[in-house]
C-alpha cells in the first residue's frame, strides 16, 4: 500500500526536522502523527486517535486548535522539546492538488519568545560557546531574541571560567562546537534544564565575517574569537526563525574581569537569585532588592545582582543616584507612579522585529512611550551624574506614539486577520469600505421589517451563516402566505424554507466583498505601520534600557528607605569595616527589629583571617554570609543593612558551605568539599573574599583537623594569596593559630548557659570558644531525653580516655612550621592528637619503603606481614 499524498508531504517535511515535534497545519488544527503524536499526547494530555494514511495500520494522531497553539507550545518547550511549525504557504482556493506546506519557524527552548511560559522578570537566553584549541582561547555569546540583547566576550580558556559564565547567565539552550572538551560537555549536561546542541566547527566559522558584519553593521569583531560564537548564534536564529531579526542589531562586548567573579558554588550557597531548597526567588538576595515596577527593570535588576561591578566610579555613580532618590521622596513617588504605566517595551520591540506583534501590543507600546516626557520632567530636577546622563540620553519618541495614536483603534481585535484594527480617518479607502459594509448591513437590517410588512408573515426573519450567506427564513406553517414569485428558494430545513431575492443577492456580494477587502486592507495597513515602527527599533531598545536602569535605581532607593539601609563608603585599600551589619534576607523573614547585628573587620594586615568558633545554630554561617552579601550589595550599587560601612572592591567571592555530594559524578560529600576548597586555593587572589565553613568535617576528626590547619596556613602565608577570609570551625585547636600566624584573629558566638540549657545570643565577640555544645543543640532539636543522657555519659567517658592517653603536658597539634618536631615527638611516643602510636609507626614504616626497588616477592612478603600482624613491624 502507498502513502496518501498528504502523508507523503508530511514525511517529506518531517525528514528535515527529525529532532522536532512537527505541528502540521490541517485546516483549523495543528496535527501530529506517529511518534510525535504519541509524545505530544503524553506530554500535553491529549486524546490519541488515528488517521488513515495509506498503510495497513492507521497513523497515530492527535491535534490542537491553531488559535490555542501558544499554550500547548509553551508546555512542550518548558519540557525541553523543539517544535517545528508547518503552515500552508499557498491559498487553498488557488492550489492544484494538495495545498503546499512548509516549516515557517522552529521553536526551541532558547528561541521561544511568547506566551505564559516566558517569565517576565527573567531573560530567555540562548548561548554559543566557541573554543580555539590552538590559541587556547574561548568565546561566549548569548542572546535573548525576545528583547534583542546580545552579549559577547572572549577569554583565556579554562573549564571553570566557562562553567561559571554558564551558571551566571543560565541560558535555556547552548550551542557547542564538536571540539568542546568532554569534561566541559559533561559539566554542562549536569546543569539542569539546559538544552544542548552540538554543531561542527564550520557552523561557527563559515561566512562568519560577512554574517556578523551584515547583521550588526560593524566590522569590530573581525579577527576576534568572539566573532565565531556570535556567528553561530545568528546562524541558529536564521535556521529556526527563518529570518534575521532587526532587534538584534548590536552586540555588547564585555570582559569577565569587569564584574565580580562568583563561582557556581558561591552563587548557590549565598542564594543570590534563588534559594537552594526550592529554587524560588523568594528568600534570595534578588527577592529583597527587586521592587521594580516594570518587567524590563526586573530583568535588569537580576543582571545587576548577578554581575556586581569592579569599577569604583561606576559603583559610586549608582550609589549617588540611589542616595538622591532615597532622599527625594516626592521625585521617588512620581517616578514610581509613572513606571507603573510602562509596559515591556523590550519584548514588544522583539515582537515587532519577529513580525508577530498584534494591535493591542502596539497600544501598550504607545501608552508606554507616552510616559517618557513625564519621566524626563522628573529627572530634570535631579542632579546625580547617573540620573542626569540617563535624562540626556533618553529620547522623546512622541512621533512613534503619535503614529499609533492616529492609526490603531483603542480596542482592536486580538488577531490581525479579523479586521477591526485601523481607526476611521486614517485611510480613505478603509473608510469607504467600512461605510459600504455598514450601509449594507443597515439595508439588510431594514429588509426584515419591510418583508414582514409586505408578506404579513410576522415570524419572517433575515439571517446569515458562513456557508449559505444571507437568507430569508419562513416557517412551513406560513408557506401559504408567501406571495407567488417573490422569492427564490435557497435551502430546505425540517420546519422551514430559506429564500433569497435578487436584491438580497446583490447586496450580499457587496457586503461580503467589502468585508473581505476591508479585512485585507486593514491587515496590509497594519503591516506598513508595524514596519515603520520597526525602522525605529534601535531607539526603542535604547529607551527601554534607560527606563530599566531608572527602575532599578528607584527600586534600590525604595528598599534602602524601607529597610533602613545606609550608603557604604567604597575604598581601594582592601579593607572591610562593617558596623552593626545585618543579613538582608534573614532580617526580612523574622520579626522586625529582632535580628542581632554584628561588626566585622577584615583587611590584608592584622585582620586577614577571622577564625569563628561556637556551637551549631548559634549564627556563624549567617554572620559570614551576611558579610559576603553586604559586599555584593555594595558593588551592585545598593545601600546596605548596616549602621555604617567602609568596603573594598572584591574581585572574587568564594564560599565553601554546607554538605552536598555528586554521586552521579562519582564524588562523595568529602570529595566535593575538597574540590571546592581546591578551586578556592587555585583562583582566589589577595583582593578576594573567602568564606570557609567547617572545612575538614567530612572526614575523620584528625584528618579533618590537619587539612583545616594546613588550609589556614596556606591562605595566610602564601604571598600570592593572603585573601580576606572568614573561617568557621568546630576544631577549637585551630584557635592556637592566632599566636602563631600573623593576621589571624579569633572570634566566637556568645552563648549563655541558664539552668543547664544554652541560649544563643547571636553576638560575635572577640576570642575563641572552648566547646561546641553539640549535645545541647541536639536537645534543642528534639532528640529523645534517653539519647541526650546517654550522649553525655559517652562524652564524659571519651574525655577521660583522651586525658589518660596524654603522656606529656597538654595536648597540642603540631606547630605549623615544624614538621620535624612532630617526627621527633612521634619517635618518643608522644600523643599528638592526630593518630595513635601504632598507626603512626605503621604509616612511617610504609612511607620509608623503597617501592621503586622492591621486587614483587618482597612486596608480597611485606603485604603478608601487614595483613597477619602489623605489630610485628613496629
Amino acid at each position: 500500500m502507498a502513502l496518501t499524498p498528504m502523508m507523503q508531504q508530511y514525511f517529506e517535511i518531517k525528514e528535515n526536522y527529525k529532532d522536532c515535534i512537527l505541528f502540521f497545519r490541517l485546516g483549523d488544527f495543528y496535527e501530529m502523527f506517529f511518534e510525535d503524536a504519541e509524545t505530544a499526547s503524553r506530554e500535553l494530555e491529549l486524546v490519541l486517535t488515528g488517521r488513515d494514511c495509506g498503510l495497513e495500520e492507521r497513523a497515530p494522531m492527535c491535534g490542537i486548535p491553531y488559535h490555542a497553539a501558544n499554550g500547548y507550545l509553551g508546555r512542550l518547550i518548558s519540557k525541553g522539546y523543539k517544535v517545528a511549525i508547518c503552515e500552508q504557504v499557498e491559498d487553498p482556493a488557488l492550489a492544484k492538488g494538495i495545498v503546499k506546506r512548509d516549516v515557517i519557524k522552529v521553536v526551541t527552548p532558547g528561541t521561544y519568545n511568547e506566551g505564559s511560559s516566558l517569565e517576565e522578570d527573567k531573560n530567555n537566553f540562548i548561548m554559543s560557546i566557541f573554543t580555539d584549541d590552538i590559541k587556547d582561547m574561548a568565546s561566549v555569546s548569548y542572546v535573548d531574541i525576545s528583547t534583542g540583547e546580545l552579549y559577547t566576550t572572549e577569554f583565556s580558556f579554562t573549564e571553570e571560567k566557562i562553567i561559571d559564565e554558564i551558571y551566571k547567565v543560565m541560558p535555556s539552550e547552548i550551542i557547542l562546537g564538536e571540539n568542546i572538551p568532554s569534561r566541559i560537555y559533561d559539566g554542562i549536561l549536569n546543569l539542569s534544564n539546559i538544552y544542548v546542541n552540538k554543531k561542527n566547527i564550520e557552523y561557527f566559522t563559515d561566512n562568519a565575517s560577512s554574517m556578523v558584519k551584515e547583521q550588526l553593521n560593524t566590522s569590530e569583531f573581525e579577527n576576534k574569537i568572539m566573532m565565531y560564537s556570535i556567528n553561530a548564534i545568528l546562524k541558529y536564529i536564521l535556521d529556526t526563525q527563518k529570518t534575521s531579526l532587526s532587534n538584534i542589531n548590536n552586540a555588547q562586548t564585555y570582559n569577565i574581569e569587569q564584574y565580580m567573579s562568583i563561582d557556581i558554588n558561591s552563587r548557590r550557597n549565598l542564594e543570590i537569585t534563588e534559594t537552594i531548597r526550592d529554587k524560588s526567588k523568594k528568600g534570595s538576595l534578588l527577592w529583597v532588592l527587586d521592587k521594580t515596577a516594570t518587567s524590563m527593570g526586573s530583568r535588569t535588576m537580576r543582571k545587576w545582582v548577578e554581575q556586581p561591578l569592579l569599577n569604583k566610579r561606576s559603583i559610586q555613580e549608582r550609589l549617588d543616584a540611589v542616595e538622591e532618590l532615597k532622599g527625594n521622596l516626592e521625585a521617588s513617588e512620581e517616578l514610581k507612579e509613572i513606571l507603573k504605566e510602562v509596559y515591556d517595551i523590550e519584548r514588544i520591540s522583539g515582537k515587532i522585529a519577529a513580525k508577530n506583534v498584534n494591535a493591542r501590543e502596539l497600544i501598550s507600546l504607545r501608552n508606554s512611550i507616552a510616559n517618557i516626557p513625564d519621566i524626563k520632567k522628573v529627572l530634570k530636577g535631579l542632579s546625580s551624574t547617573l540620573l542626569k546622563n540617563i535624562d540626556n540620553s533618553l529620547e522623546d519618541l512622541s512621533h512613534i506614539s503619535s503614529l499609533i495614536e492616529s492609526s490603531i483603534k483603542e480596542d482592536p481585535a486580538v488577531t490581525l486577520k479579523d479586521g477591526n484594527l485601523i481607526k476611521t480617518g486614517f485611510d480613505k479607502e478603509i473608510d469607504d469600505l467600512r461605510e459600504a459594509k455598514l450601509n449594507g448591513k443597515k439595508w439588510i437590517a431594514n429588509l426584515e421589517a419591510s418583508e414582514r410588512e409586505a408578506t404579513g408573515i410576522k415570524s419572517l426573519k433575515v439571517g446569515f451563516n458562513k456557508v449559505f450567506g444571507y437568507y430569508i427564513e419562513i416557517t412551513r406553517a406560513n408557506y401559504s402566505s408567501i406571495p407567488e414569485g417573490r422569492y427564490i428558494r435557497k435551502q430546505t430545513l425540517a420546519n422551514a424554507e430559506r429564500f433569497i431575492t435578487q436584491d438580497l443577492k446583490e447586496m450580499e456580494d457587496k457586503i461580503l466583498g467589502a468585508e473581505e477587502k476591508l479585512i485585507q486592507l486593514e491587515y496590509e495597513t497594519f503591516v506598513k505601520i508595524r514596519d515603520s515602527i520597526e525602522s525605529e527599533i534601535f531607539k526603542l531598545k535604547k529607551s527601554s534600557k534607560l527606563i530599566a536602569d531608572i527602575d532599578c535605581i528607584l527600586s534600590l532607593a525604595i528598599v534602602a528607605r524601607e529597610n533602613n539601609y545606609e550608603k557604604p563608603l567604597i575604598n581601594e585599600d582592601n579593607n572591610i569595616e562593617i558596623v552593626e551589619g545585618r543579613h538582608p534576607v534573614v532580617e526580612k523573614v523574622i520579626p522586625r527589629g529582632t535580628f542581632v547585628s554584628n561588626n566585622c573587620t577584615l583587611n590584608s594586615k592584622d585582620h586577614q583571617m577571622l577564625i569563628v568558633t561556637g556551637p551549631n545554630m548559634a549564627g556563624k554561617s549567617t554572620y559570614m554570609r551576611q558579610v559576603a552579601l553586604i559586599s555584593i550589595m555594595a558593588q551592585v550599587g545598593s545601600f546596605i543593612p548596616a549602621k555604617k560601612a567602609n568596603l573594598c572592591i572584591n574581585d572574587k567571592i568564594f564560599t565553601r558551605i554546607g554538605a552536598s555530594d555528586d554521586l552521579a559524578g562519582g564524588k562523595s560529600t568529602f570529595m566535593v568539599e575538597m574540590s571546592e576548597v581546591s578551586n578556592i586555593l587555585k583562583f582566589a587572589t589577595k583582593n578576594s573574599l573567602v568564606i570557609l565553613d567547617e572545612v575538614g568535617r567530612g572526614t575523620s576528626t584528625y584528618d579533618g583537623l590537619s587539612i583545616a590547619w594546613s588550609v589556614i596556613e596556606y591562605i595566610c602565608t602564601n604571598k600570592s594569596l593572603k585573601c580576606k577570609t572568614l573561617f568557621a570551625t568546630h576544631y577549637h585547636e585551630l584557635t592556637e593559630l592566632e599566636e602563631k600566624i600573623e593576621g589571624i584573629k579569633n572570634f566566637s558566638v556568645a552563648v549563655k548557659e541558664v539552668n543547664n540549657n544554652i541560649v544563643f545570643l547571636r553576638k560575635i565577640i572577640r576570642g575563641g570558644a572552648d566547646q561546641s555544645y553539640g549535645i545541647e543543640v541536639a536537645k534543642l532539636a528534639g532528640l529523645p531525653e534517653d539519647v541526650i543522657s546517654r550522649a553525655k555519659e559517652i562524652l564524659k567517658s571519651l574525655e577521660k580516655t583522651k586525658k589518660d592517653k596524654i603522656e606529656v603536658e597538654g595536648e597540642a597539634a603540631p606547630d605549623h612550621n615544624s614538621a620535624e618536631e612532630g617526627k621527633k615527638a612521634s619517635s618518643k611516643g608522644v600523643q599528638l592528637g592526630i593518630i595513635d602510636i601504632e598507626k603512626d609507626n605503621l604509616i612511617n614504616y610504609l612511607s620509608n619503603l623503597d617501592i621503586i626497588n622492591l621486587t614483587p616477592m618482597e612486596a608480597m612478603n611485606i603485604l603478608y606481614k601487614v595483613s597477619k600482624d602489623s605489630k610485628a613491624l613496629l
